[in-house]
């Protein structure tokens, strides 16, 4: 038998003993079940947590199986997202010349997917793709909040700036403000010196996808500016037919 056929048997046995254990395991549990050395059993973590059949518990040792059918359905969902949403980005930043985003629901928190800037400015806007942000603090989220169906009282409402919106009532008033109007800003509710417009995004079946919009500098971003970039991204996106 080969070493690279071993060292795959060896794996698999690693994830049999951790799905079949039931509970969080710990690595020196594996080596003393399994009878495999601490530097092998290192690598075999790692591997198989890079793969995605893996993860640690929060802030502690312990090793816990993942879905991987679930992870695999979620991947290609994003991907397809991604796919089917990119000529919108590009219209959007052409018409606006702000950065351009699409983002989604992901565990009470906002998941941005892809975003598309072509400027030239010396100072652009720092990659977002793949970072998660607070719902309550950006125009993505609220636009999520407010024409998706989730609890707001599973939200933390953690102040991030001055402007940040810090209660439910508010929290709640404001998303009626997002439905009467069809969009949602932020003015420099995550971060002072940016502002940011976004529309809800949903699909040919009338199902919520998620939000697009943009950001900029507040010094370029006017509240007025917002509001007609609102409307404008409203109309564009309304165009567009995404079937995902």
């Amino acid at each position: 038998m080969s070493n690279q056929i071993k060292s795959f048997a060896k794996g698999l046995s690693v994830l049999k003993e951790i799905i079949s254990f039931g509970k969080p395991i710990t690595a020196n549990e594996l080596c003393q079940r399994l009878s495999i050395d601490k530097s092998t059993m290192s690598r075999l973590i790692a591997t198989l947590q890079v793969e995605g059949f893996i993860t640690y518990l929060k802030e502690s040792k312990e090793i816990i199986p993942t879905d991987v059918l679930e992870n695999t359905t979620k991947k290609t969902k994003i991907e397809l997202i991604v796919k089917k949403t990119k000529a919108l980005l590009d219209d959007i930043y052409f018409h606006t010349g702000e950065c351009s985003y699409i983002a989604i629901f992901d565990d009470y928190s906002v998941l941005y997917l892809n975003q598309v800037d072509n400027s030239n400015r010396v100072l652009k806007t720092r990659n977002s793709i793949g970072l998660h942000a607070p719902l309550h603090t950006n125009a993505m989220g609220k636009s999520i909040l407010a024409f998706g169906n989730y609890q707001l009282e599973k939200i933390k409402l953690t102040e991030y700036t001055r402007n940040t919106i810090t209660t439910i009532d508010n929290l709640s008033s404001h998303l009626d403000e997002v439905r009467t109007r069809g969009y949602s800003t932020d003015d420099e509710e995550y971060e002072y010196g940016l502002r940011c417009v976004a529309v809800p995004l949903f699909n040919k079946e009338n199902i919520l996808i998620g939000a697009v919009g943009i950001s900029g500098s507040s010094a370029r971003l006017s509240l007025d500016k917002l509001d007609d970039f609102g409307k404008k991204i409203s109309d564009l996106t309304s165009k567009y037919i995404i079937v995902c």
